[in-house]
């Protein structure tokens, strides 16, 4: 009997397609980092589907359309987009409040907010409350969604790449080795990206509170609350989110300069 094999030409055709892929891709140079990544669809595409899922969302929940809370967001997050700068010229804001005991917020693509009101109790005041919107924000200023598509696109096509030349090879072994590989590109790629994602939204929220006039300390204090939250978590390898404990740490090492900032914008006039 033949001894089965891999075939080459499924994988050779997977990465001339990955890099076609890639390098046919927009890219798009975050103005906060200077750093340039490849996007997976325009920003005409990322807000038609952000402003779709923002409808969705408000169809689906309560949301709460005045008091005080209502009053507070809105009020943080018309300072906030002030401070976002060239990044979200185009965007058309929009923030809705729900009643939720979720502790949650996020930033949908073309500046669509939603804050869910059980996140409030944890904010303490406007600087918490910025913290979170800004780190929201900022997933949608730089692009996270759009770079996280394109590399899921990547990463199928090299999945069935790896599939297909494996076709002569028992279903058993083909499913163990589609396993591992699966595995491999979770933890060594998907994971650590979004964690990356995670840190420079971290970065670029402090720098939109400060630029805003909110004390980038408060947003260390917001995160040791935060870590309370929730129970026991995963570590760091296997999480889509920094431990807690690299998050503030990252942030003291970005302080000084957001203070730098932040002193700026008490000068500034208003």
């Amino acid at each position: 009997m033949q001894p089965r094999k891999i075939h080459l030409v499924p994988i050779v055709l997977a990465i001339a397609f990955i890099a076609f892929k890639y390098f046919s891709a927009e890219k798009f140079v975050n103005p906060e980092t200077g750093e340039a990544h490849r996007v997976g669809m325009s920003e005409t595409m990322e807000s038609r589907l952000g402003l779709q899922s923002y409808q969705q969302v408000l169809s689906e929940e309560h949301v709460v359309s005045s008091g005080p809370e209502v009053a507070l967001v809105k009020r943080v997050a018309g300072r906030l987009a002030g401070a976002t700068g060239d990044a979200a010229k185009n965007f058309e804001w929009a923030v809705s409040v729900v009643q939720s005991d979720q502790v949650n917020a996020f930033c949908l693509p073309g500046g669509k907010i939603v804050v869910y009101t059980g996140i409030l109790p944890l904010t303490h005041g406007e600087a918490g409350l910025a913290t979170v919107m800004g780190h929201e924000m900022a997933h949608a200023t730089c692009r996270h969604g759009s770079q996280r598509m394109l590399q899921s696109q990547l990463m199928q096509a090299g999945m069935m790449g790896a599939q297909f030349s494996m076709s002569d090879l028992d279903y058993d072994k083909q499913r163990t080795v589609i396993a591992l590989l699966g595995g491999a590109a979770q933890y060594g790629a998907i994971l650590p990206f979004s964690r990356g994602h995670e840190t420079e939204a971290d970065r670029v929220g402090l720098t939109y509170m400060a630029r805003a006039g909110y004390d980038p300390r408060e947003a260390i204090e917001f995160w040791k609350r935060m870590s309370a939250v929730g129970g026991k978590k995963p570590p760091e390898f296997a999480s889509t989110h920094p431990a807690d404990a690299t998050r503030v740490a990252n942030l003291e090492r970005l302080l000084p300069d957001a203070l730098k900032i932040y002193e700026a914008s008490q000068k500034a006039p208003r």
